[in-house]
């Protein structure tokens, strides 16, 4: 669709796989973590608050990308996204996505550290809710 908000989905690298699989492994430890899976994704919830997606079968704009959720990050926090070449942002339904590029395994020690941040802010917004 022309004009959409949505970012394109594209087959994701067997890289990828890998280490998405070696991500939800380690989040599926983390406090009131679930997953569901949808649209060849893995949707990521603290609760019922959503926080970040990782590829099954697809990704988001790159076949090495994934996604997570900050809402309204302080200016402090965007000064640390525009720091890091690996980030990305979409909006997605009114709210805030950033995608981060892996290209090798020494990338899943920051990746854990951005879903990390994703995961706090989504805690921080299930007890103000």
């Amino acid at each position: 669709m022309k004009g959409s908000n949505r970012p394109k989905l594209v087959p994701v690298s067997e890289e990828m796989k890998a280490w998405s699989s070696a991500l939800k492994a380690e989040m599926a430890e983390w406090p009131q973590v679930t997953a569901r899976s949808s649209f060849g994704l893995t949707a990521l919830y603290r609760n019922e608050q959503i926080f970040a997606l990782l590829p099954r079968t697809r990704g988001m704009e790159t076949p090495n990308s994934l996604a997570f959720r900050l809402d309204s990050p302080s200016p402090a926090m965007r000064v640390r996204l525009a720091k890091d070449r690996r980030i990305g942002s979409a909006h997605m339904q009114k709210a805030r996505w950033f995608t981060f590029e892996m290209s090798s395994d020494a990338d899943l020690h920051n990746a854990l550290g951005w879903l990390g941040r994703a995961y706090e802010v989504a805690c921080k917004a299930q007890k103000s809710s």
